[in-house]
């Protein structure tokens, strides 16, 4: 697993596969996992539970070393915002969290006032929109 991703650990993906209604989460944690196999759900290892993963195209190639893939896996853990609302992220979001609604396969996404759990952005309060969303 690691939380440093690059654009170019991502040019293979053909898609990003959600298992949960992810307009209703402020973040996801993502991260790069070694998978056995190009597509299809992996194998979860981790407490919580997962939200998604991506999926590879053809041109992918496994490792020589290990014969896995490296592809992103979405989760959240039980002490994260959704789940604990008030808890060790009401305000912050973990390292490897971003929003959701940034994500698109071969694109990293990115942290939003919404993912960080506010202040909301001057656009956001002229608008009328409060956090969390």
């Amino acid at each position: 697993m690691s939380s440093l991703i690059s654009e170019n650990d991502l040019k293979h993906e053909a898609g990003l596969v959600w298992l949960e209604d992810i307009s209703r989460l402020d973040y996801v944690r993502q991260s790069l996992d070694r998978l056995p196999t190009r597509a299809g759900k992996p194998a979860y290892h981790r407490d919580g539970r997962m939200i998604g993963y991506a999926t590879l195209g053809p041109g992918a190639k496994a490792s020589r070393a290990s014969g896995t893939f490296r592809r992103r896996v979405f989760w959240l853990l039980p002490h994260d915002r959704d789940t604990d609302p008030e808890g060790l992220y009401a305000s912050s979001a973990p390292a490897e969290a971003i929003d959701p609604g940034t994500l698109q396969p071969r694109a990293k996404g990115r942290k939003t006032e919404r993912s960080e759990g506010g202040p909301p952005s001057s656009a956001m309060q002229e608008l009328g929109i409060t956090l969390p969303l």
